[in-house]
């Protein structure tokens, strides 16, 4: 089987008999030996102290006063935030159920990044056994921030990271017939090239084309199925749409703040403009195979998906929607 995303760490976990992610000692000891944790040269003693002991045992119990007493400011904001997000992992008897507990709080107080890393690997778990790069990269838009890349009328997105670092207007590799520069080259997942995703899924540089008939919202469709029956325990079925039409939105989640805001208005009954309607980035509907696990008094309507672009032409999806806001009785998979 080809591996991928080896970056998120997934093997170094274990699995329980349910397949759900086990933390492991060495695991933990990958964060602590992260960049942004390992002290210089000239950092507080305490500070050397507790990283040397952490990496020597990353269970061990750390209290509120011993990181306070930390010389430097950005250190103790650094380690303040890892040992909550270790402590939530410990807290829990799986990675999964970790994730569940944090979303369902309604209060995520840990940074973007690590939220976005327990994404990664969770995901990397539903989608093991996975052949269809498709799928593989229109996950990735879980847990990486996209942006769209300027052509024409093509819709085009790029992890937001990568673009970051080339030209505002990089160029992209299957329009090469253009004689542009190629310093900035950005390739389009295709059909063609399709193989390599395997030997660069850790680089996260293949762009997806959304605009590509309905196979890309199929396969994001298909990871967002998985990401459901792997985290709830439930069968769903969904489908995209083309539009809305006159579909009655009795129940919708917002896949982004701004589908979520163009969900709202919608239910409000309100016409959406040219310009918040060009925002709309791929819409689905999701159907229960076992309607028993609906929610009581709910009625027996399709849940819309709706995913959107920000003011900034940037997509940062929220896959704790999906966990959070069907319609759904309070069920999760036994991980």
């Amino acid at each position: 089987m080809k591996d991928f995303w080896i970056s998120c760490g997934h093997h170094l976990l274990d699995r329980n008999p349910n397949g759900g992610l086990m933390v492991t000692d060495e695991y933990l000891k990958a964060y602590f030996a992260r960049p942004e944790l390992m002290p210089p040269a000239d950092a507080c003693a305490i500070e050397l102290r507790l990283h040397r002991e952490l990496l020597a045992d990353p269970r061990r119990p750390v209290g509120a006063q011993e990181v306070a007493e930390m010389a430097d400011a950005d250190a103790r904001e650094n380690w303040q935030f890892v040992l909550a997000f270790r402590d939530l992992l410990l807290r829990h008897p799986t990675l999964e159920a970790a994730y569940l507990a944090l979303v369902r709080s309604g209060a995520i107080h840990l940074p973007p990044l690590f939220v976005n890393q327990l994404v990664h690997v969770i995901l990397r778990n539903a989608l093991d056994g996975c052949d269809d790069p498709f799928v593989l990269r229109a996950a990735e838009l879980f847990f990486r921030p996209q942006r769209i890349i300027p052509h024409e009328r093509l819709l085009l997105l790029g992890d937001e990271e990568v673009l970051g670092g080339l030209s505002p207007t990089p160029v992209l590799s299957l329009m090469s017939m253009l004689d542009a520069p190629n310093e900035a080259q950005i390739d389009i997942l295709s059909d063609e090239n399709a193989d390599s995703y395997w030997q660069r899924s850790d680089h996260f540089d293949l762009g997806l084309d959304l605009g590509e008939g309905r196979r890309v919202a199929k396969a994001l469709g298909e990871a967002m199925r998985r990401w459901v029956s792997h985290l709830l325990g439930i069968e769903v079925v969904i489908e995209p749409l083309s539009q809305l039409r006159d579909a009655k939105l009795s129940w919708y989640v917002g896949l982004d703040a701004e589908g979520t805001r163009i969900g709202d208005r919608l239910w409000h009954g309100e016409t959406l403009d040219e310009r918040t309607a060009g925002r709309l980035l791929a819409l689905f509907h999701l159907d229960f195979s076992d309607p028993a696990v609906l929610a009581d008094a709910v009625g027996q309507e399709p849940v819309y998906l709706i995913m959107a672009l920000s003011s900034d032409q940037s997509l940062r999806m929220k896959p704790q929607n999906l966990l959070t806001g069907l319609p759904i009785k309070h069920l999760e998979a036994a991980t």
